[in-house]
This record gives C-alpha cells, sequence and structure tokens, in this order.
C-alpha cells in the first residue's frame, strides 16, 4: 500500500513537473509581450483578426478569407509559416493581414510585417 502511495506521488510530482516544463511555441508564461492569445475583434465582419494557440497553430480572417497556419516565436519576433488562405473577392476590405509574415507583441499590440519586413497592420489583444 505504501509503494503504491509512493508511485502515485511520484508519478503526479513527474507530471506536474513536465507540465511546468512544457511550453508554448510562444514566449510562455505571464508576460505581456506572450503572443498566444486572441488579436483583433473575431465577431466583427470585415476586420482582421488572428488567434495564435499555445501549440503553435494560428487561425483568422484578413476580413474576407480565412487564414490559418502555424507560427513560431523566436525572442522577440514571432514568424509565420504555411499560411493558407481562402481567396474571396470582397469589395471595400483592405486585406493586408493575408500578407503577414512576421510580427512583434508589445503589451497589447501585435505590429504585423511582410516578406519585406514592412509594417503592414496592428492587431489589439481582445482575449
Amino acid at each position: 500500500m505504501q509503494r503504491r502511495i509512493l508511485a502515485t506521488t511520484v508519478l503526479l510530482a513527474a507530471a506536474a513537473a513536465l507540465t511546468a516544463c512544457a511550453g508554448n511555441a510562444g514566449s510562455g508564461g505571464s508576460d505581456s509581450n506572450d503572443p498566444v492569445g486572441t488579436w483583433g475583434d473575431t465577431k466583427a465582419a470585415g476586420e482582421p483578426s488572428l488567434v495564435l494557440t499555445s501549440d503553435g497553430k494560428l487561425s483568422g480572417t484578413d476580413g474576407c478569407n480565412q487564414l490559418s497556419g502555424a507560427w513560431t516565436d523566436d525572442d522577440d519576433t514571432i514568424t509565420f509559416d504555411n499560411v493558407a488562405s481562402t481567396m474571396m473577392a470582397c469589395e471595400d476590405v483592405d486585406t493586408w493581414l493575408s500578407k503577414l509574415s512576421t510580427g512583434t507583441v508589445s503589451g497589447d499590440t501585435l505590429t504585423v510585417y511582410n516578406t519585406r519586413g514592412k509594417e503592414i497592420g496592428t492587431l489589439e489583444r481582445s482575449e
């Protein structure tokens, strides 16, 4: 009985240690520059938004087209990878977000850059 309790305690401690050590694709933790979260208003029609999850996936919209892909965070730069987009034509919608390549987070603002390193827009953290 004592061995079973000891084994269970050791397993729980190991699981807790692994959970604490397991990072996410982003910088993790409660850091205000953590990219994990929702950027932009996901409920506003015609407005861009991104959701960056802790497992390194992204989803969102450029205001017209749906976006999906992956992201990584190296130091202070977010790199967006394998981003796929639908190709609908939408009048009067600026689809700047579909040109995303990298980004940076400062507080509650995600600044997005294209492949040339030019700033193409910003999104505010909503969650």
